[in-house]
């Protein structure tokens, strides 16, 4: 798993290599643009001039003014003197704008200058506009390595945001993550104990269905055993009851007879036999002293 410490290795890098690229293609812009002014000879007075000229039309056309109704400051000075000559057509050139095909190629502008006294001026004024370029290319350099500063910075500041969003998300991730475990885990909790009610129901169904089917089954075997029992007892009864009613018979027979013998038998009479119990009389009795 890739750290902290690896990505921002890996944005500095990037951040290299983006740098790398851009300083290349500028410095190739920078080369052919060099190549361009030397090729027609202009500097950059001449850019800086065109600039101005532009931006005073743009402004003219946003105020509404006609497009001749401003003098430019190139204008306002006058046509500028000649300061090149070809000794052949006799055409003049100031040494700015655009150099004409007469003196386009020439690396040595020198011996087509009017004054020859001009030629130091030329010198001097190539000399100024080395030195004017040299510290425009070190400002621009410095303003380069600003910007390059300011972008790392920015960069860096927005890799730390990111790294701290990432975090924040991390965090919101794995929080997220435990909350869905705690519930799935509540969850799995649940429905472990309705499938452990559940199994109990089904178990508790099974064993009193069992317990049915063996009450039934019971019944059903005893009811068989019960029937040969009230059978056997149904045979001992008849049997006993046939073994009791010859004697039954016999005594009632017996009891008939002596029934009819004693009809039959003659009635004797019997004289009442008259006791006599003996009479006490009562004595009488003896006279209380004083009477005569």
């Amino acid at each position: 798993m890739a750290t902290l410490e690896n990505i921002q290795a890996r944005i500095r890098k990037l951040q290299t290599q983006a740098e790398a690229i851009v300083t290349k293609r500028a410095q190739g812009a920078l080369d052919q643009i060099r190549e361009l002014m030397i090729k027609h000879g202009l500097t950059t007075e001449d850019i800086e001039r065109r600039a101005k000229a532009r931006r005073e039309r743009e402004r003219a056309q946003r105020l509404g003014l006609k497009s001749g109704g401003m003098k430019t400051a190139s204008a306002a000075k006058g046509k500028l003197p000649p300061k090149y000559r070809d000794p052949v057509s006799g055409a003049t050139w100031s040494g700015h704008a655009r150099p004409p095909a007469w003196i386009k190629n020439v690396k040595d502008r020198s011996q087509f200058l009017i004054d020859p006294s001009a030629a130091a001026s030329q010198s001097a004024d190539t000399a100024a506009v080395t030195v004017k370029a040299a510290a425009k290319k070190t400002a621009a350099k410095k303003t380069a390595a600003k910007k390059t500063a300011a972008k790392k910075a920015a960069a860096k500041k927005a890799a730390a945001k990111k790294a701290a969003a990432k975090k924040a998300a991390a965090g919101k991730t794995a929080t997220a993550k435990s909350v869905g475990r705690k519930v799935a885990k509540k969850a799995s909790a649940v429905g472990a104990k309705a499938a452990t009610k559940k199994a109990a129901v089904k178990s508790a169904f099974k064993t009193t269905v069992a317990k049915k089917a063996a009450v039934k089954s019971a019944a059903s075997s005893a009811q068989p055993a019960a029937a040969k029992r009230a059978a056997a007892k149904k045979a001992v009864a008849k049997k006993a009851a046939a073994t009791k009613a010859p004697a039954k018979k016999a005594a009632t027979r017996k009891v008939a007879t002596k029934k009819l013998s004693a009809k039959k038998a003659p009635v004797q009479s019997v004289e009442p036999v008259v006791v006599e119990a003996p009479v006490t009389l009562p004595e009488p009795a003896a006279p209380a002293p004083g009477e005569a």
